[in-house]
């Protein structure tokens, strides 16, 4: 671990060279690196990847999105954390991922892990960056260290953060009225449907339900196409493995978010519940946005 440390201390003088880069992403090989060099990074994307070809010394990511203000900083309250998720490609090897925190680093991805995402968050006065070093190997083609982020500032505000990776206790526990009024107004989708099938992925701990949707409200990419019944799209929403979906009958109102390219289910109150607890909303005037609960 000190070595670890004399590393990143080492690096900071390094030269940015050996790789393209965009203000989102980053390629680019080892075989470029002197030995024992790490490389200074820094990106200002919400999302983007890194790969990193025969993996040699170390690279010093710097995670700096610019995010727009939230609506807590608007309010004068105190800023929200920062939360960035690590997706690790299938075939990650040649190196270890480390968060670098005040001085200290915490391991986030091994060498060869599973193709889990790793999340963490930090306030915006907090210094944090990524330490990939490249372990020793015999061999290093067809080595390639790679992955994809995800940034948001408003993550811990949203219920629909995918609490299966971060652990949330309260994961599986249904929303309330005020969580159902601001996810139907701030979602990534709003579906209206009923679910057509569970499965779950015991290696992934997660369960992907089978929605076949009446209604699309919203949907930010064309995560419901056709497919089903005539004139009915189709889609999948992933929740964690623990919390027991089960099929039903009836009409849901599903609401989420993108998570790596997934959606992730936040509140999927029954269609007729959420009916009521708009139209009390909307008679006390504390509905947060308008919506067609026809």
């Amino acid at each position: 671990m000190w070595a670890l440390r004399a590393l990143c201390l080492a690096g900071l003088g390094a030269a940015i060279g050996g790789g393209a880069a965009d203000q989102c992403s980053w390629r680019g090989s080892g075989l470029s690196q002197e030995a024992g060099s790490v490389e200074q990074l820094s990106l200002h994307c919400a999302e983007g990847s890194l790969e990193w070809l025969y993996p040699t010394g170390a690279l010093r990511l710097r995670l700096a999105p610019r995010l727009p203000p939230t609506s807590a900083a608007v309010r004068g309250r105190s800023p929200p954390r920062v939360t960035a998720c690590i997706k690790p490609s299938a075939t990650f090897r040649g190196a270890q991922l480390y968060l670098e925190r005040e001085g200290g680093l915490e391991l986030l991805l091994p060498e060869a892990p599973r193709p889990h995402a790793r999340c963490f968050s930090w306030l915006p006065q907090e210094k944090v960056a990524l330490f990939l070093q490249a372990t020793p190997q015999p061999d290093i083609s067809r080595r390639i260290a790679a992955f994809r982020y995800e940034l948001r500032g408003d993550w811990l505000a949203r219920p629909a953060l995918p609490t299966a990776i971060l652990g949330n206790e309260g994961a599986c526990r249904p929303c309330n009225d005020t969580e159902i009024l601001m996810a139907i107004c701030t979602s990534d989708f709003v579906i209206r449907g009923s679910i057509r099938s569970v499965s779950n992925d015991a290696e992934l701990q997660e369960s992907i339900i089978g929605v076949s949707a009446t209604r699309i409200h919203r949907q930010k990419f064309p995560l419901f196409q056709a497919g089903g019944r005539p004139g009915r799209p189709v889609g999948s929403i992933r929740t964690p493995l623990r919390c027991g979906v089960r099929p039903g009958p009836g009409t849901f109102l599903f609401t989420g978010w993108l998570h790596f390219g997934e959606a992730w289910l936040s509140c999927a109150p029954r269609y007729r519940d959420f009916q009521r607890i708009y139209r009390g909303a909307q008679r006390t005037h504390q509905n947060p946005c308008e919506f067609p609960a026809d």
